[in-house]
């Protein structure tokens, strides 16, 4: 009688495994990460729309500092406190904080263009960036964040520990 139980449930593990593995390519090849070059020229376009008077990091990201803050300066390892707004480039706004002191974030657990954009101010701080999709969800996407979506996020470091 075990051994019949241990097949069985050997027999609905593989048949788990396998529909999960299915349903997570939605029987679509995996997804193919969009290259930062292919995505300039929305990038691009839309600060152009928007009067986002840009600069370009290493990194494909584009932004303005709009305040340079004088505080303290984040590391990858601080704790942040912020207020921002995220859109997609179709304007689209997927999510916003306006209280800062609601959630504080450590630096190194957010999304890979945050990490590098939040470096470039200080304490009382705001940026406007334009982050390649490579740097944020990438071809998976998040929520209302479709994949391969470069997103716009208006950041005010509220402040820095």
């Amino acid at each position: 009688m075990m051994v019949k139980q241990v097949i069985i449930a050997l027999f609905i593990s593989v048949t788990l495994f396998t529909a999960c593995s299915k349903s997570n390519s939605g029987g679509r090849a995996p997804c193919q990460p969009a290259t930062v070059a292919s995505e300039k020229n929305a990038m691009v376009t839309y600060c152009v729309a928007n009067g986002i008077n840009y600069q370009t990091d290493s990194s494909g990201i584009l932004y303005q500092i709009i305040t340079p803050g004088t505080g303290a300066t984040p590391n990858l390892n601080s704790k942040i406190y912020i207020t921002y707004t995220g859109k997609l480039l179709n304007g689209t706004t997927f999510d916003m904080q306006t209280n800062a002191s609601q959630t504080g974030w450590t630096l190194n657990s957010l999304i890979q263009g945050w990490q590098i954009a939040l470096l470039l101010i200080k304490k009382g701080g705001e940026i406007k960036i334009v982050i390649p999709s490579a740097l944020a969800y990438g071809c998976i996407g998040s929520g209302p964040i479709p994949s391969n979506a470069p997103l716009f996020f208006d950041i005010t470091l509220v402040d820095v520990q």
